[in-house]
């Protein structure tokens, strides 16, 4: 779950990080009201959950009640790379003696959080990496030690953080590393993390994503579930409980397993196709879900062809083609459909599909086959990949 800047704020806040008084508004009035309990100068912030709102004009100093108006009556109904700003952020201005950046994610390759710190903040951390690389101080954290005090403060060191900011930084670096673990977070990202004149440390923006799977831990997190930016497509998906990414191909992906599924799209590409979808069904393929998934699949008007591509493990082969069966009779597709169907009891689960074959349905034997039969109904490949031949790869 990726959260606006006022609920990374709050997300911040409950872990003492020092943040910017500021209220959330929605018309040039409430932005007024806000900006006059708040105090002058302000901060006019576009909420929406993509970088790049300062250089788009999404960010606007306001001085009086006049600029305020003037300033949140032309951010509001923006579009930033594709985003509608349809809120705003009215903060107080903060006075800045220096920028920098701070961040914890996890580093995959290394099996351990990665934070990362620089004197050079308020710009994008690529374009930082791209031109001086040295000027990013690079930390692997053991997710069972954690980061002690001595080792945080070692590392504002080496990012070269002017000496005035080092206690500061060093408390809000152990904060926010606290909120990423204890937080159940993929991301926390404070750009620019900033030095006031009068010496204070604070988080001047927020970027936070939390793990989506970790709302069981923490029941607060329905009330961030609730605002996330999603296409019709992808509202449909969440209220069935499907994993579920659109995308603008024309071939229809449903597979059990995110790994599955990854391949599948991977491969509808490699054999020339556009895929319209990841969609992950989880580990079983029942009725309920199956016609679910369906109905969000033929939502898409782009949709030309299905391609279902069930590995059974647990659930087993009859069991699914059962759902699968069951599930295309509750729901109206005009899209043909191929099913590649392995695993446990896959022959079984054939047999139980094929009296109901036909122009519309189809088998097919392998998951290359199924893409390559699924790109055909859709109109053909676009420009095919060399796809990867024989063996067991295929099969999986």
């Amino acid at each position: 779950m990726d959260l606006f800047e006022y609920q990374g704020k709050e997300f911040f806040a409950q872990y003492g990080i020092p943040v910017s008084p500021g209220a959330l508004v929605h018309s040039p009035d409430e932005a007024v009201a806000a900006a006059e309990r708040l105090g002058y100068p302000v901060v006019v912030k576009a909420q929406v959950q993509v970088g790049g709102r300062g250089k788009a004009g999404g960010i606007k100093l306001a001085a009086d009640a006049d600029e305020t108006r003037r300033h949140a009556a032309s951010i509001l109904g923006m579009d930033i790379k594709g985003h509608r700003v349809e809120q705003l952020w009215i903060e107080r201005a903060s006075d800045i003696a220096a920028e920098y950046y701070a961040s914890f994610t996890l580093d995959r390759l290394a099996k351990q959080y990665l934070g990362m710190l620089s004197a050079r903040g308020g710009v994008d951390i690529e374009q930082v990496a791209a031109e001086d690389p040295g000027a990013i101080a690079r930390i692997l954290v053991d997710p069972v030690e954690g980061l002690s005090e001595p080792r945080c403060r070692e590392w504002v060191v080496a990012a070269g953080l002017d000496p005035a900011a080092t206690e500061g930084a060093v408390e809000v670096l152990l904060k926010l590393y606290r909120a990423y673990v204890d937080g159940d977070a993929d991301l926390v990202e404070i750009n620019p993390l900033i030095l006031t004149t009068d010496g204070r440390v604070r988080a001047l923006d927020a970027k936070v994503s939390l793990d989506a799977n970790s709302v069981f831990r923490h029941p607060e997190y329905k009330t961030y579930d609730a605002t996330q930016v999603r296409d019709a497509r992808e509202r449909a998906a969440h209220e069935r409980g499907l994993q579920y990414v659109g995308l603008e191909g024309e071939v229809g992906v449903i597979a059990n397993g995110a790994g599955l599924a990854m391949a599948t799209v991977d491969i509808v590409h490699q054999v020339g196709g556009r895929p319209a979808n990841f969609l992950d069904i989880g580990g079983g393929a029942s009725a309920d879900v199956m016609a679910g998934a369906l109905e969000v699949i033929t939502s898409d008007p782009n949709v030309r062809s299905i391609l279902i591509n069930i590995f059974g493990g647990i659930t087993k082969g009859e069991e699914v083609a059962n759902g699968i069966v069951t599930a295309l009779g509750r729901v109206e597709i005009d899209a043909p459909i191929v099913i590649r169907l392995d695993g446990t009891n896959a022959d079984q689960g054939r047999e139980i599909l094929r009296p109901h074959l036909s122009e519309r349905l189809e088998l097919a034997p392998t998951m290359l086959d199924a893409a390559r039969r699924a790109v055909e109904l859709a109109g053909g490949a676009r420009g095919a990949e060399p796809a990867p031949g024989g063996g067991g790869g295929e099969r999986r």
